[in-house]
Protein backbone atom coordinates (compact mmCIF):
# COMPACT_ATOMS: atom_id res chain seq x y z
CA UNK A 1 0.00 0.00 0.00
CA UNK A 2 1.33 3.60 -0.68
CA UNK A 3 2.31 5.74 1.87
CA UNK A 4 0.61 9.17 2.50
CA UNK A 5 4.99 10.44 1.33
CA UNK A 6 5.12 8.42 -1.44
CA UNK A 7 1.37 9.53 -2.84
CA UNK A 8 2.73 13.14 -2.51
CA UNK A 9 5.95 12.60 -3.55
CA UNK A 10 4.66 11.00 -6.56
CA UNK A 11 2.05 14.01 -7.20
CA UNK A 12 5.17 16.87 -6.76
CA UNK A 13 6.96 14.86 -9.64
CA UNK A 14 4.00 14.81 -11.87
CA UNK A 15 3.17 18.77 -11.22
CA UNK A 16 7.11 18.82 -12.21
CA UNK A 17 6.86 17.63 -15.09
CA UNK A 18 3.82 19.16 -16.34
CA UNK A 19 5.63 22.30 -15.49
CA UNK A 20 8.57 21.07 -17.88
CA UNK A 21 6.08 20.27 -20.65
CA UNK A 22 4.89 24.36 -20.12
CA UNK A 23 8.60 25.27 -20.72
CA UNK A 24 9.41 22.46 -23.66
CA UNK A 25 6.38 23.46 -25.44
CA UNK A 26 7.03 27.37 -25.28
CA UNK A 27 3.47 27.72 -24.12
CA UNK A 28 4.43 31.07 -21.93
CA UNK A 29 4.66 33.42 -24.87
CA UNK A 30 4.00 37.22 -25.20
CA UNK A 31 0.72 38.24 -26.35
CA UNK A 32 -0.83 35.65 -24.73
CA UNK A 33 -3.70 36.45 -22.30
CA UNK A 34 -3.45 35.44 -18.53
CA UNK A 35 -6.90 33.00 -19.57
CA UNK A 36 -5.53 31.86 -22.48
CA UNK A 37 -1.94 30.24 -21.12
CA UNK A 38 -4.19 28.96 -17.81
CA UNK A 39 -6.56 27.21 -20.65
CA UNK A 40 -3.26 25.77 -22.77
CA UNK A 41 -1.74 24.24 -19.65
CA UNK A 42 -5.39 22.83 -18.40
CA UNK A 43 -5.48 21.60 -21.53
CA UNK A 44 -1.96 19.73 -21.55
CA UNK A 45 -2.53 18.21 -18.26
CA UNK A 46 -5.39 16.58 -19.18
CA UNK A 47 -3.94 15.31 -22.21
CA UNK A 48 -0.41 14.60 -20.93
CA UNK A 49 -1.47 13.95 -18.20
CA UNK A 50 -4.75 12.51 -17.17
CA UNK A 51 -5.65 15.85 -14.69
CA UNK A 52 -9.30 16.38 -14.59
CA UNK A 53 -9.77 18.65 -11.45
CA UNK A 54 -7.47 20.92 -9.71
CA UNK A 55 -8.12 21.79 -5.88
CA UNK A 56 -7.90 25.24 -5.65
CA UNK A 57 -8.11 27.56 -8.57
CA UNK A 58 -5.60 27.79 -11.55
CA UNK A 59 -3.56 31.14 -11.08
CA UNK A 60 -1.07 32.55 -13.64
CA UNK A 61 -0.27 36.02 -13.06
CA UNK A 62 2.11 37.69 -15.54
CA UNK A 63 3.43 41.87 -15.45
CA UNK A 64 2.33 43.86 -12.44
CA UNK A 65 -0.15 41.11 -11.77
CA UNK A 66 2.73 38.88 -10.60
CA UNK A 67 2.65 41.79 -7.39
CA UNK A 68 -0.94 40.11 -6.13
CA UNK A 69 -1.07 36.48 -4.71
CA UNK A 70 -3.78 33.36 -4.80
CA UNK A 71 -6.53 35.49 -3.23
CA UNK A 72 -6.33 38.26 -5.44
CA UNK A 73 -8.63 38.44 -8.82
CA UNK A 74 -6.90 41.09 -10.99
CA UNK A 75 -8.55 42.11 -14.67
CA UNK A 76 -7.12 39.62 -17.24
CA UNK A 77 -3.90 40.61 -18.41
CA UNK A 78 -2.12 40.11 -21.91
CA UNK A 79 1.66 39.08 -21.30
CA UNK A 80 4.42 41.15 -22.66
CA UNK A 81 7.50 40.58 -24.16
CA UNK A 82 9.62 41.43 -20.97
CA UNK A 83 7.30 40.14 -18.11
CA UNK A 84 7.99 38.14 -15.40
CA UNK A 85 4.88 34.98 -15.49
CA UNK A 86 4.52 33.06 -12.48
CA UNK A 87 1.81 29.94 -12.34
CA UNK A 88 0.50 28.24 -9.42
CA UNK A 89 -1.80 25.26 -9.88
CA UNK A 90 -3.01 22.66 -7.92
CA UNK A 91 -3.65 19.62 -10.11
CA UNK A 92 -5.19 16.65 -8.62
CA UNK A 93 -3.61 13.42 -9.41
CA UNK A 94 -5.72 10.85 -8.70
CA UNK A 95 -7.10 11.78 -5.31
CA UNK A 96 -3.95 13.54 -4.14
CA UNK A 97 -2.97 16.82 -4.05
CA UNK A 98 -0.36 19.03 -6.06
CA UNK A 99 0.66 22.25 -5.54
CA UNK A 100 3.26 23.72 -7.47
CA UNK A 101 4.48 27.14 -8.46
CA UNK A 102 7.52 28.53 -10.46
CA UNK A 103 8.43 31.80 -12.29
CA UNK A 104 9.76 32.46 -16.03
CA UNK A 105 11.27 35.44 -17.27
CA UNK A 106 10.73 36.37 -21.16
CA UNK A 107 13.42 38.82 -21.88
CA UNK A 108 16.73 39.44 -20.63
CA UNK A 109 15.90 41.97 -17.65
CA UNK A 110 19.44 41.13 -15.24
CA UNK A 111 16.99 42.07 -11.85
CA UNK A 112 14.45 39.71 -13.07
CA UNK A 113 16.56 36.79 -13.78
CA UNK A 114 17.96 37.65 -9.82
CA UNK A 115 14.45 37.37 -9.08
CA UNK A 116 14.19 33.68 -9.57
CA UNK A 117 17.57 32.62 -8.42
CA UNK A 118 16.66 34.78 -5.65
CA UNK A 119 13.04 32.71 -4.41
CA UNK A 120 14.33 29.55 -5.09
CA UNK A 121 17.63 30.20 -3.21
CA UNK A 122 14.92 30.96 -0.47
CA UNK A 123 12.93 28.06 -0.74
CA UNK A 124 16.14 25.70 -0.05
CA UNK A 125 17.14 28.00 2.69
CA UNK A 126 13.38 27.86 4.50
CA UNK A 127 13.33 23.68 3.56
CA UNK A 128 17.28 23.67 5.62
CA UNK A 129 15.42 25.43 8.40
CA UNK A 130 12.48 23.08 8.61
CA UNK A 131 14.95 19.66 8.68
CA UNK A 132 17.40 21.49 11.00
CA UNK A 133 14.45 22.61 13.79
CA UNK A 134 12.25 19.85 15.22
CA UNK A 135 10.33 22.36 16.96
CA UNK A 136 9.83 24.91 14.41
CA UNK A 137 6.68 26.55 14.29
CA UNK A 138 4.71 28.21 11.13
CA UNK A 139 5.27 31.78 12.30
CA UNK A 140 9.11 31.37 13.03
CA UNK A 141 9.21 30.05 9.10
CA UNK A 142 7.21 33.10 7.95
CA UNK A 143 9.21 35.52 9.62
CA UNK A 144 12.36 33.68 8.53
CA UNK A 145 11.53 33.91 4.62
CA UNK A 146 10.45 37.21 4.71
CA UNK A 147 13.57 38.36 6.05
CA UNK A 148 15.15 36.59 3.21
CA UNK A 149 13.50 38.68 1.50
CA UNK A 150 14.58 42.14 2.35
CA UNK A 151 18.20 40.62 2.89
CA UNK A 152 17.74 40.30 -1.07
CA UNK A 153 16.28 43.43 -1.16
CA UNK A 154 12.91 42.85 -2.54
CA UNK A 155 9.80 42.62 -0.09
CA UNK A 156 7.75 39.34 0.88
CA UNK A 157 4.57 39.29 -1.19
CA UNK A 158 2.22 38.19 1.22
CA UNK A 159 0.75 37.34 5.02
CA UNK A 160 1.29 33.69 4.32
CA UNK A 161 3.54 31.50 2.93
CA UNK A 162 2.14 28.10 3.14
CA UNK A 163 -0.18 25.83 3.75
CA UNK A 164 -1.26 22.29 4.60
CA UNK A 165 -1.51 19.49 2.10
CA UNK A 166 -2.24 16.14 1.31
CA UNK A 167 -5.47 13.25 0.30
CA UNK A 168 -7.88 15.38 -1.20
CA UNK A 169 -9.78 17.56 0.39
CA UNK A 170 -6.70 17.97 2.98
CA UNK A 171 -7.03 18.91 7.00
CA UNK A 172 -8.78 22.54 7.00
CA UNK A 173 -9.07 25.40 9.90
CA UNK A 174 -12.11 25.17 11.87
CA UNK A 175 -12.71 28.88 12.45
CA UNK A 176 -10.84 31.89 11.53
CA UNK A 177 -7.77 30.62 13.51
CA UNK A 178 -4.90 30.60 10.26
CA UNK A 179 -3.75 27.58 12.51
CA UNK A 180 -2.95 25.41 9.36
CA UNK A 181 -1.33 28.76 7.45
CA UNK A 182 2.51 29.55 7.84
CA UNK A 183 2.06 33.09 9.28
CA UNK A 184 3.49 35.89 11.26
CA UNK A 185 2.46 34.39 15.16
CA UNK A 186 1.25 31.38 14.31
CA UNK A 187 3.00 28.96 17.34
CA UNK A 188 1.66 25.44 15.45
CA UNK A 189 4.76 23.79 15.60
CA UNK A 190 5.14 22.31 11.80
CA UNK A 191 5.41 18.97 13.26
CA UNK A 192 2.40 18.60 15.69
CA UNK A 193 0.57 15.15 14.27
CA UNK A 194 -3.13 15.91 13.59
CA UNK A 195 -6.40 14.81 15.55
CA UNK A 196 -6.06 10.87 13.99
CA UNK A 197 -2.09 11.33 14.93
CA UNK A 198 -0.77 11.00 11.29
CA UNK A 199 1.70 13.35 10.15
CA UNK A 200 1.28 16.70 8.78
CA UNK A 201 2.50 18.05 5.70
CA UNK A 202 2.99 21.33 4.20
CA UNK A 203 3.78 23.74 1.11
CA UNK A 204 6.21 26.47 1.45
CA UNK A 205 5.25 29.39 -0.97
CA UNK A 206 7.93 32.07 -1.36
CA UNK A 207 6.72 35.44 -3.19
CA UNK A 208 9.35 38.35 -3.11
CA UNK A 209 7.83 40.99 -5.27
CA UNK A 210 9.69 44.83 -6.20
CA UNK A 211 7.00 47.22 -5.71
CA UNK A 212 8.64 50.30 -7.90
CA UNK A 213 9.34 48.19 -10.51
CA UNK A 214 6.00 46.63 -10.43
CA UNK A 215 6.69 42.76 -10.89
CA UNK A 216 7.33 40.20 -8.49
CA UNK A 217 8.01 36.16 -8.10
CA UNK A 218 6.25 32.76 -6.35
CA UNK A 219 8.02 29.78 -5.90
CA UNK A 220 6.32 26.90 -4.14
CA UNK A 221 6.44 22.99 -3.54
CA UNK A 222 6.65 20.71 -0.85
CA UNK A 223 8.09 21.26 2.43
CA UNK A 224 7.82 18.60 4.46
CA UNK A 225 8.96 15.88 1.99
CA UNK A 226 12.05 15.23 0.20
CA UNK A 227 15.84 16.44 0.23
CA UNK A 228 16.25 20.42 0.67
Amino acid sequence: MQTVEAALSAAQRKAENLFAEVVATDLIRPDLLESELSTLIHKLANQRFGVRRHWHKRVVRCGENTLLTYQDDPPDRRIGADDVVYLDFGPLFGEWEADFGRTYVLGADPRKHQLVRDIAAAFRKGKQLYLAEPDLTAGALYDFVSKLATDAGWEFGNCTAGHLIGHFPHEKNVGPTGRFSIRHDNSTRLRERDAQGAARHWILEIHFVDRARLFGGFFEELLTIGPA
